[in-house]
């Protein structure tokens, strides 16, 4: 997976082995208590201990050593956690743009020495009851991570990865298979047409298709020239060769340019043996570990490229445009968390001066993608841009930066502004969630191999006292603006829209195609060795189907626990209104949320509440701002949230509860003030600012391209299952297509009187006693104080009766057996969808087992590795009745779409094994026992209705499914369906000469110049 600053043995039994899991001396048995840790200097395993440091405001101590004959870099944390976590990271500085990193990071997942198996990394998805397995390249490293909660799960896991990383095969099938080659669209047809394959490429082909995707790329290419594409440009990942991949991985991925890092409440010991076995074969090498730096900008510099037409936004409104400037040093960690907090006054909050400055002076409709404060390398970056802006407004968005900075270095910044910032640090630590060691992580990485002291990026007390003292002092923040913003040099980074743009890269690639091929020697020729090596390939991918994968560790189905974990709840009434309370320890913070339930919602009203529950947080009152209430909230709370709620009945698919969802939290002594902005904002809200509205929608349209690039296959999937129950119809009409084509119609015709008129409705019965219910978690001693306030927050609630059946709107949504959406995307999102059963059907068990199987055993290997889609798959949504299949970044949708077609045949007579059903079952366990933070508990029954005995009996369904059980619920729901017609595809992509009304496509335009009359329905 491609991470960007923007926005990837033997079998082992439960016997334990010999002093592995089992220690004469623990280290950290009360985890924050030094004494219990070696002493620096001391050897243990093949390490040197350098240093330990507690840090009690997190609960944890970290120790650092260094490998004797490696000299890789540890970082030990311990933590009474038992969600332990491992990561293995290499600086991968590219030199050029041909993606080695990120194909490297594909590759050596691929199998390895000790697991010499097809694509090891995937298989052990479904061997493992990890919560989390990934791996990504950011821009100048690499890092392997995962976390688990079962002990031997862990052992296994960090064997594989780290045979994974140090000794990969690096094969040239699989070079071929994840980087690049050339071969027949359809291996099938001798004359079918010759393309570029990959899955990296398909992915990055994606990626550069995403105009914000690739303003910030082209803004790095030009800030920060010696640190290359790592993800890859497509016009030049077809340079890379499999020679230079292997010396790329043997120049990186050894252990003396590695950093390793261990999170959780296994042993300090438990590691350092197994960590030694591993690294011990190596010897120390010289590694090229350098610190690249941005440009120096001596002098002030305009750049301008070109990018792609955004579909959905005003024509006259394409162009991007950024003003930077180099920044710190990011060792200096105080004066990092300065410039943070800098950061975060100058733009974070819609009274933020940047905000207020650009974006409600209508100059743009949001910030650029490369926005913000970037500490990512050894010097900071600090960006402020906009996007959608008219050409004659370039240069006064530049003008007005300027004018904004020196606007605050006169006035300064208001205290409860600087307060408010800080309260969400303490927030910050007191709120535990469930992956708080991935947390830890991600946070410490970046900067640990940029030079940036690991143990000071830990140190957040003390960071927060010296920061506090510097500002105490006077004058800290005017000091930086001098230093670093106001009368300095910057970069001027703007991307102006071609019509052509989009042409021209088909055509490069095409003559880069064409370059390629004639390589190989004539048409003829060329042909006939492409279409053998594409074959020999597919053999390959198939004999993988039946490869023997005992080589590799597994977990057993023996190893998930029989029962659910339960967690206590009470229920209460507040007069007319449900309470459910969740006792538990919250670190002196109270978590709340609500639904407002509503019954025969117009459907005109229905189609604007994402708008409302967005609008809702942003216009303000008749009496106070929004940026006096945004000051508040971030003083007494941790933020308040608003979204519409959809929760299908679990034993009637017909029966569907729809509302809206308000939630918040805050330490327990801020509950009262808390609930009285919830009631400000619920009871208050001024609808009558037009201008403020505006901004709003402009914002939302802005991002949809950027949100579809990264999630196409979701808005396939909501629209191909629309037609399949009322509840997947809501979600279609609120948060699918039918959303994205409302809010950029919107946004085009500059008319809200319409809406605003909606939003008011809405707001009537929005928040009242009648249908609304409310839940708590707290600490026991917080529940007296918690009650009183909430009762007193609800007595202020109006009773207001639902809007009746007479009142109904009509919005016709029509979803056709075949939808395609054009997008400017040089790849595709495709879904296909049919109707199941309820949550506590006996069949969903099945269903829920057949969709893992699909996805592992025949998708993946028909979708991803034969037809070069970056991802594939099938899912079964078991609260909402549907069953589905998707495709992610996809080059050929027909093969995809037959391959869909046939999944049911196959499973239906695919004789399923018991170790098939086993690895099926431990990858649905993954997600279904995985670590929940406190805040989640009890949710499930809140929002969905489902008790403990339904997730208990469902539990015992699941480990119960049998194979015969597969290909039954594989004839019934998939089969029949598909032959019969009741299935629903949805394509959003590259318009090709497939996808034609002809071929009994329905056709949505998304470009608002193709649709003058600007119709909404669908």
């Amino acid at each position: 997976m491609l991470r960007g600053s923007l926005s990837l043995g033997r079998q082992l039994t439960n016997k334990q082995s010999p002093a592995i899991w089992r220690s004469n001396r623990r280290y950290a048995t009360t985890f924050t208590d030094l004494s219990q840790f070696p002493k620096a200097g001391e050897k243990l395993y093949g390490f040197t201990v350098k240093r330990a440091k507690t840090v009690p405001e997190l609960e944890l101590a970290a120790i650092q050593l260094t490998h004797d004959k490696t000299g890789a870099d540890y970082i030990h944390v311990a933590r009474e956690d038992k969600n332990n976590v491992f990561a293995a990271g290499f600086k991968t500085n590219p030199d050029d743009d041909t993606g080695v990193p990120h194909i490297l990071e594909h590759t050596t997942l691929c199998g390895s020495e000790k697991y010499p198996v097809r694509d090891p990394f995937f298989k052990m998805l479904n061997r493992s009851l990890s919560n989390y397995m990934n791996a990504f390249t950011s821009s100048d490293h690499t890092t392997y991570p995962f976390a688990t909660t079962n002990p031997i799960d862990y052992e296994n896991l960090r064997d594989v990865y780290l045979d994974a990383t140090l000794k990969p095969l690096l094969k040239e099938s699989d070079f071929r298979q994840e980087g690049w080659r050339v071969g027949p669209e359809d291996i099938k047809d001798p004359n079918s047409l010759l393309l570029f394959k990959g899955v990296v490429y398909n992915e990055m082909k994606g990626q550069m298709s995403d105009a914000s995707y690739l303003f910030y790329i082209r803004f790095q290419d030009y800030i920060f020239p010696s640190i290359h594409n790592s993800g890859g440009d497509p016009q030049k990942i077809t340079d890379l060769t499999l020679e230079q991949l292997r010396e790329f991985h043997k120049r990186h991925y050894h252990p003396s340019n590695s950093k390793i890092f261990t999170y959780g409440d296994i042993p300090l010991e438990t590691h350092l043996q197994k960590l030694n076995d591993k690294l011990s074969v190596f010897d120390k090498i010289e590694v090229e570990q350098d610190l690249r730096e941005p440009i120096k900008l001596d002098q002030s510099k305009r750049v301008k490229v070109y990018g792609p037409i955004d579909p959905l936004m005003d024509k006259d409104s394409q162009y991007k445009t950024s003003v930077s400037w180099i920044m710190n040093d990011t060792a200096d960690i105080v004066e990092t968390f300065g410039l943070r907090i800098l950061s975060t006054l100058l733009l974070d909050g819609y009274g933020s001066p940047m905000y207020r400055g650009l974006i409600e002076a209508k100059l743009g409709s949001d910030f650029s993608p490369n926005t913000g404060f970037d500490t990512g390398s050894k010097r900071s970056i600090f960006s402020v841009g906009l996007q959608n802006v008219r050409i004659e407004d370039v240069q006064k968005v530049e003008d007005t930066i300027h004018e904004c900075l020196k606007d605050v270095r006169q006035k300064g910044f208001d205290q409860k502004k600087i307060d408010g910032a800080l309260h969400q640090l303490e927030l910050a630590l007191k709120h535990k969630t469930a992956n708080f060691g991935m947390s830890v992580m991600q946070g410490l990485t970046p900067a640990w191999h940029n030079g940036v002291d690991p143990f000071d990026v830990l140190a957040w007390e003390s960071t927060v006292s010296a920061f506090k003292e510097a500002y105490n002092k006077g004058g800290f923040f005017e000091g930086l603006l001098d230093k670093y913003l106001l009368n300095t040099n910057t970069l001027v980074f703007t991307m102006a829209p071609s019509r052509d743009y989009t042409t021209q890269i088909a055509e490069e690639e095409v003559e880069r195609l064409n370059a390629e091929i004639s390589k190989i020697g004539d048409e003829v020729v060329a042909r006939e060795i492409l279409m053998k090596q594409e074959t020999e390939l597919a053999e390959l991918q198939e004999q993988a189907k039946q490869q023997d994968l005992s080589c590799l560790p597994t977990l057993k189905v023996e190893d998930i626990s029989k029962t659910t974990e339960r967690k206590e709840l009470w229920h209460t009434k507040i007069g007319d209104v449900p309470v459910q309370w969740r006792k538990a320890p919250t670190n002196g913070l109270t978590y709340f949320r609500a639904v407002s339930t509503f019954k025969d919602l117009p459907e005109e009203l229905r189609l604007y509440l994402p708008l409302f529950t967005e609008a809702i947080l942003r216009l303000g009152t008749a009496r106070r701002s929004m940026e006096e209430l945004e000051d508040q909230i971030k003083l007494k709370t941790g933020g308040i949230k608003a979204g519409s709620h959809i929760s299908t009945s679990h034993s009637n698919l017909e029966v569907t509860e729809e509302g809206l969802v308000f939630s918040g939290f805050a330490l327990d002594r801020n509950i009262p003030d808390m609930f009285e902005l919830l009631r400000i904002i619920l009871l208050e809200t001024s609808w009558t600012h037009i201008s403020k509205l505006r901004t709003l929608v402009q914002g939302i349209a802005s991002g949809f391209v950027n949100s579809l690039a990264e999630s196409g296959h979701a808005y396939a999937m909501t629209f191909a299952a629309a037609h399949l129950t009322p509840a997947a119809r809501v979600k279609e009409v609120s948060g699918g297509m039918t959303q994205v084509r409302l809010i950029s119609h919107m946004a085009n015709k500059e008319f809200y009187i319409d809406a605003q008129a909606k939003l008011r409705e809405i707001a009537k019965f929005a928040a009242r006693q009648n249908g609304f219910r409310a839940a708590i978690t707290c600490s026991t001693e917080a529940v007296s104080s918690n009650e009183a306030a909430l009762s007193k927050f609800l007595e202020s609630l109006p009773k207001v009766e639902s809007p009746t059946e007479d009142n109904i709107g009509s919005f016709d949504l029509t979803v056709p057996s075949k939808a395609f959406f054009p997008l400017p995307y040089q790849v595709s999102y495709t879904a296909m969808c049919m109707k199941t059963v309820p949550y506590t059907h006996q069949d969903g068990a099945a269903l829920q087992v057949l969709a893992q199987l699909l996805t592992h055993k025949h998708l993946h290997h028909e979708i991803r590795e034969k037809g070069g889609a970056y991802g594939g798959g099938a899912f079964h949504r078991g609260t909402g009745g549907v069953f589905g299949f998707y495709s992610y970044r996809d080059p050929n949708v027909p093969n995809t779409l037959k391959v869909m077609e046939g999944a049911g045949e196959w499973a239906a007579r695919n004789e399923w094994s018991d170790r098939d059903l086993e690895e099926a079952k431990l990858g649905i366990f993954q997600s279904v026992d995985a670590p929940q933070a406190v805040s989640s508990e009890g949710m499930t029954y809140f929002l969905d209705r489902i008790t403990d005995d339904m997730r208990q009996t469902r539990r015992e369904q699941l480990l119960a499914v049998t194979g015969k059980d597969i290909q039954k619920a594989a004839e019934n729901y998939l089969i029949k369906q598909i032959n019969s017609g009741q299935t629903a595809v949805a394509v959003l992509g590259e318009k090709k000469e497939w996808s034609t009304p002809e071929a009994g496509w329905d056709i949505f335009p998304l470009s608002l110049e193709s649709e003058k009359d600007a119709k909404v329905t669908l």
